[in-house]
């Protein structure tokens, strides 16, 4: 795919079919669909791979957000962290079929740990998701995303350093998570510039860069919810 700049929105705008999604996106002038599972797996693989097909068609870049609690770093491990690897293997298949660039997820949280730790936990449990993702095809690329709680795991400091452990995994940034956790100093072009300057520092040449944008609310540093633009 050309690499140039694309926008998209952080859901499949159709889920009827893949020929209802690809248009959708076509006539609202956009090159870019996350698809979106924070809540629950609704595509199967065959929507998946159609989906993928047209959207190369039209020079559409795909990514998947792996639902909420497909998350790593789990303190114990048990039924949780099981879950979530299922969640985040699951993903990746649906990636794979689809042709997407990234599957987007969530760092965890500290859970009494120090953050050093909680850090080192994180690694440790994407290192064994990894070999199973390789084992069954299915290792794509994995973006860690910027979270927007000023007290938890999730800081680009974090995101970037988890990053930097491990050669399949990217930072993504949310730019409004961020304004969030700043108390509103994420709006101009030198606060910007930095966070991407450091992201971009443990990226490998030629990846795609993805992120996200939104308006948001929030209150004390820690994000309340999401807004459409202009709100």
């Amino acid at each position: 795919m050309p690499r140039h700049l694309h926008y998209g929105p952080a859901r499949v705008p159709s889920r009827e079919s893949p020929e209802a999604a690809i248009e959708a996106l076509v006539a609202r002038g956009m090159s870019a669909c996350e698809i979106d599972f924070e809540g629950r797996f609704w595509m199967d693989y065959e929507f998946a791979e159609n989906f993928g097909h047209l959207a190369r068609e039209h020079d559409i870049a795909l990514s998947v957000h792996a639902p909420i609690a497909g998350f790593m770093g789990h303190a114990e491990h048990g039924k949780k962290l099981n879950m979530a690897v299922g969640m985040l293997d699951h993903s990746a298949g649906i990636a794979k079929s689809a042709g997407a660039e990234v599957v987007v997820f969530h760092p965890g949280f500290l859970l009494g740990r120090t953050r050093e730790n909680a850090i080192d936990s994180v690694v440790e449990q994407l290192g064994a998701l990894r070999e199973r993702l390789e084992g069954k095809d299915r290792g794509v690329p994995f973006g860690i995303e910027v979270m927007g709680r000023v007290r938890e795991l999730g800081s680009l400091d974090d995101v970037c350093e988890i990053a930097s452990r491990l050669d399949w995994v990217r930072p993504v940034i949310d730019f409004a998570h961020m304004h969030a956790t700043t108390d509103g100093q994420m709006s101009n072009v030198d606060a910007m510039a930095a966070a991407l300057e450091q992201a971009d520092a443990v990226i490998e040449d030629g990846a795609p860069f993805h992120i996200h944008f939104s308006d948001i609310q929030f209150a004390n540093r820690n994000e309340t919810k999401h807004l459409p633009y202009g709100e």
